[in-house]
């Protein structure tokens, strides 16, 4: 019960939603996740915080990087389910597509230029 829970709070923000169909075939680090949710780093970590804390998204830290990706396939059922409800439901919108273009573009940027870009804003 407490899983259940805890995903379906997860879900509540369409900032989360978003982070997780931007995740869906990628590992992303945390400013590429900044400059698509166009949010504060410290917002975007939090909202990471409790997607990470809901079994939805794995991080790892690598040197001063922070990536985040989908839970993978050893991930808990419950888990698995709400990500392909995400998926399955959201997928398609057109604030995903709007998102999926708009990382095309952020991917073809240097990770540490948009770090530094975000610190000096």
């Amino acid at each position: 019960m407490r899983e259940f829970v805890a995903i379906a709070k997860a879900l509540n923000d369409e900032h989360r939603v978003r982070a997780l169909l931007a995740l869906r075939r990628r590992e992303l680090c945390l400013c590429q996740l900044v400059e698509l949710l166009e949010l504060a780093p410290s917002t975007v970590s939090k909202h990471m915080t409790i997607l990470r804390q809901a079994g939805l998204v794995e991080g790892r830290k690598d040197g001063r990087w922070m990536y985040y990706r989908c839970a993978g396939p050893k991930a808990p059922a419950a888990v698995r389910r709400g990500l392909a409800w995400v998926y399955e439901s959201l997928n398609t919108t057109l604030r995903a597509k709007q998102d999926l273009s708009r990382l095309k573009k952020i991917m073809e940027s240097n990770p540490t230029r948009l770090c530094q870009q975000q610190k000096g804003k």
